[in-house]
């Protein structure tokens, strides 16, 4: 599957936020990327603006423009406020609740993880990093030594990070299940998700 595999501080200093994580670089260079970062003073038109959301997000959660507009034209489709629908999309996508319950370090780890065939969904092995999660469905980690031996690894590196409320996790028995879909306040975004929605509905 394609996926972004260039510079991320150079993403991250270009948007002013730590897409991937903290770093230490865009911490002592808070300014874009390139010889004219430090005295640029652009103006963004709404477009730009739009564009920029769009990217932040789509980095964020490790997706390509194709894949990224499905998500939008998927919430687009269902009922209720699209940018919150688009969000809650994303977040239940395997590889980011993979992530969020700490059996991987990062979502691009977490996305490897699934697709090696490392987890289970409800006993049966899924290897499709955006398959779409419900409420009661149980993440398992299978249960053979390389699996186990890595989710041990990377849950006790990822012991700073707060398991959300909508998930819930027992870490002895490497499993996790999705207690309820997130909520708009569940999420916090690093992007705005209504400028989105509005730069695709141009």
């Amino acid at each position: 599957m394609a996926r972004y595999t260039g510079p991320r501080v150079r993403i991250s200093r270009r948007f002013g936020v730590p897409i991937f994580g903290p770093s230490k670089y865009l911490e002592r260079r808070n300014y874009g990327p390139g010889v004219h970062g430090p005295k640029s003073r652009r103006k963004h038109t709404e477009y730009g603006l739009g564009l920029i959301e769009k990217q932040k997000l789509r980095y964020y959660y490790g997706l390509m423009e194709r894949q990224f507009r499905n998500v939008y034209e998927r919430a687009l489709r269902r009922r209720g406020v699209t940018g919150e629908l688009m969000l809650q999309i994303l977040e239940t996508r395997l590889d980011n609740v993979v992530y969020n319950l700490g059996f991987a370090i990062t979502r691009p780890a977490a996305r490897q993880l699934v697709s090696h065939g490392h987890v289970k969904v409800n006993g049966r092995k899924v290897d499709v990093p955006s398959y779409a999660l419900r409420v009661n469905d149980v993440i398992e980690i299978k249960d053979i030594t390389v699996s186990r031996q890595l989710a041990a690894k990377n849950l006790e590196s990822s012991t700073s990070r707060v398991v959300p409320d909508w998930l819930s996790v027992a870490k002895d028995a490497f499993k996790g299940t999705v207690m309820r879909i997130p909520s708009r306040e569940d999420i916090h975004p690093i992007a705005n998700e209504q400028a989105v929605v509005e730069f695709y509905s141009r």
